[in-house]
């Protein structure tokens, strides 16, 4: 299965894709969507860049899955407002090419890659690199959208296996209108 993963942010968006055979992982591209307000760009102009950019890496590397994080809420409202909008653009270029899409937190995100919910960006950057055995330390950005997609493929393993035992209802007991599935 290829997974896409997308670490959202409205300067940087990190994207990673992997390919996954059984437990085995696969490191297919990473890299960055970058918007700035000094080229000028409003932000409904720096939204429409993060779509075109998440619908180009997917036309591209035509993957099967997608993952992005979870946003939390930052001690800046505003920065969290900025946040939410460029995640939301992310979502909708996932969905709007017809993507399922998974979420995690940042803090699952660490646990399932690093052992350690509190893990700083160097510790992730070196766990992704042993883990898909790169021959160098990815962006950090980077580094977090790949580890988005190696989180999906260990739990999405997982619950498969789960569902043979026993097949999985959808809990909607937490989710938003039934945006989300756990």
């Amino acid at each position: 299965m290829r997974i896409l993963g997308i670490d959202p942010g409205l300067q940087c968006t990190g994207f990673g894709v992997i390919d996954t055979e059984g437990a085995a992982l696969h490191y297919v591209a990473s890299g960055t969507i970058q918007t700035s307000p000094k080229d000028g760009a409003l932000l409904p102009e720096r939204l429409k860049i993060l779509f075109d950019g998440i619908s180009e890496v997917v036309k591209r590397y035509q993957p099967e899955a997608s993952v992005c994080e979870i946003v939390f809420v930052n001690v800046n409202p505003q920065a969290t407002l900025l946040l939410g909008q460029a995640r939301g653009c992310c979502l909708t270029a996932l969905v709007a090419n017809g993507l399922p899409v998974a979420e995690y937190t940042a803090l699952q995100l660490k646990k399932a890659v690093v052992g350690y919910g509190r893990a700083d960006k160097a510790q992730m950057q070196e766990m992704v690199k042993r883990l898909l055995q790169l021959p160098g330390l990815p962006g950090k950005d980077a580094a977090d959208a790949l580890g988005l997609a190696i989180t999906h493929a260990q739990v999405s393993r997982t619950m498969q296996a789960i569902n043979k035992v026993s097949p999985l209802q959808a809990r909607t007991h937490a989710a938003y209108k039934g945006g989300r599935n756990y």
